[in-house]
C-alpha cells in the first residue's frame, strides 16, 4: 500500500523544530510524496516555498507544493510557479483555496477565477497535478453530483490524481467511488485520513469543510478531555481500523493529514506494516 503525508509550514522557530522532527521521523516510511500546505489567502507563501525547497535539498522525500489562486494576481501566481520550477518542484496540489476571512470565495479581479484555470496554467509546464475531492461534497457545491462534475472538469484540465477531504465513515468513500466510476473518472482517488488526539479541533475543521462526525466517534472521546494517553489510544485504533477497512475495499493509497504531529501517523503505519521499503 502506498502512503503520503501532509505538513503545514511553521510559523515560529519552535514550530519549525517540531515540523522537521516530524518529517525526519516519517521519512524512513518512504512515502510516495509529502505535501506542504498553503495558508488561506496565500498567507504562508514564502514559508511554504522555503519548506518545500528544504525538503528537496535535505531529505530523500518528494515534495508536492500546495498552490491556490486566492488573493493573488496572475503575475503573482506566475512568480510562485517560476520559483517552484527553479527549485525543482515537479508536483503541485492545485486548489481554489479559502479566503483569509473564511467567507464566500471571491476571485481576485486580476487572478485566476477557479482551480480549473490554475490547473490549465500548471499543465502547460507539465507539472504532476493533484487536486481535492469531497466524498460528502464541497460546502459550496449544490450537490454531490455537481461536485463530481466539477472534479471531472479539473481532470480534463490536467489533474492526474485527487486527495479526498478527511471523513470517518467508509460508506461515504465507497458511494463516492461508485459515482466516480459511473462518471468515467479513473484517476487515483486517495482517501485522506486525519489521526489526531485533538478531537475538538477536528470537529471545528469538519464543520468548516462539510465533513460529518459520527455519533460513535463523539461517544468514543466523551469525557477524555484531560486524558491524553487514552485519546492517543483511541485515535490510533480508529485510524488503523479505518485504514484496514479501506484496504479491504480496494483502496491502495492513503494520505495522512499529520497536523505536523507524526507520532500517531508513524504508529498507525507501523502497525499496518505499510510504507516501508
Amino acid at each position: 500500500m502506498d502512503i503520503s503525508f501532509e505538513f503545514f509550514p511553521p510559523n515560529s522557530s519552535e514550530a519549525e523544530k517540531k515540523l522537521w522532527s516530524s518529517i525526519k521521523l516519517l521519512e524512513p516510511l518512504n512515502p510516495k510524496f509529502v505535501s506542504v500546505t498553503y495558508g488561506a489567502g496565500g498567507s504562508t507563501r514564502e514559508r511554504t516555498h522555503d519548506c518545500v525547497s528544504k525538503i528537496l535539498k535535505e531529505t530523500s522525500l518528494i515534495p508536492a507544493a500546495h498552490l491556490t489562486c486566492v488573493s493573488a494576481t496572475k503575475d503573482q501566481t506566475e512568480e510562485i510557479i517560476e520559483d517552484y520550477k527553479y527549485a525543482g518542484v515537479k508536483h503541485i496540489v492545485a486548489l481554489r483555496g479559502d479566503m483569509p476571512d473564511m467567507k464566500k470565495f471571491k476571485p481576485h479581479p486580476e487572478g485566476y477565477k477557479s482551480s480549473i484555470d490554475l490547473i490549465t496554467r500548471l499543465k502547460k509546464d507539465n507539472f504532476d497535478i493533484t487536486v481535492s475531492a469531497y466524498p460528502e461534497k464541497h460546502p459550496d457545491a449544490e450537490s454531490l453530483d455537481s461536485d463530481i462534475d466539477f472534479l471531472k472538469r479539473k481532470i480534463d484540465a490536467g489533474a492526474s490524481s485527487a486527495i479526498t477531504q478527511f471523513c470517518f465513515e467508509i460508506d461515504y468513500l465507497l458511494n463516492f467511488r461508485d459515482k466516480l466510476k459511473k462518471a468515467n473518472i479513473n484517476i487515483p482517488i486517495i482517501p485522506g485520513i486525519i489521526p489526531t488526539t485533538n478531537f475538538n479541533g477536528i470537529k471545528k475543521m469538519a464543520n468548516k469543510c462539510g465533513a460529518s462526525i459520527p455519533i460513535s466517534l463523539e461517544k468514543a472521546y466523551e469525557g477524555l478531555e484531560n486524558d491524553l494517553e487514552e485519546r492517543k489510544k483511541i485515535s490510533e485504533e480508529i485510524a488503523i481500523d479505518f485504514s484496514m477497512n479501506l484496504k479491504e475495499n480496494g483502496f491502495e493509497f492513503l494520505h495522512f493529514y499529520t497536523l505536523n504531529q507524526s507520532e500517531l501517523a508513524l504508529s498507525v503505519c507501523k502497525k499496518l506494516n505499510i510504507g516501508y521499503l
